[in-house]
């Protein structure tokens, strides 16, 4: 299994590519803590909360 990709800036896990889809860097966490799934940023209190403006996989805390 490959291992994940996470942007350090955004927190975001990169699906596919090497590109962050929010920042458009390729700056990788080495670490990253817990999960959050976003669904629906726009309704989501968790996720205006945690900074996510698109849908995606977040990561709680990096390193």
């Amino acid at each position: 299994m490959a291992k994940e990709k996470v942007c350090a800036k955004c927190k975001i896990y990169i699906p596919e590519g090497d590109v962050c889809p929010i920042c458009k860097k390729t700056n990788y966490a080495t670490v990253a803590y817990g999960k959050l799934i976003v669904i629906d940023p726009e309704k989501s209190f968790l996720a205006k909360k945690a900074g996510a403006p698109i849908k995606g996989v977040y990561a709680l805390k990096v390193r």
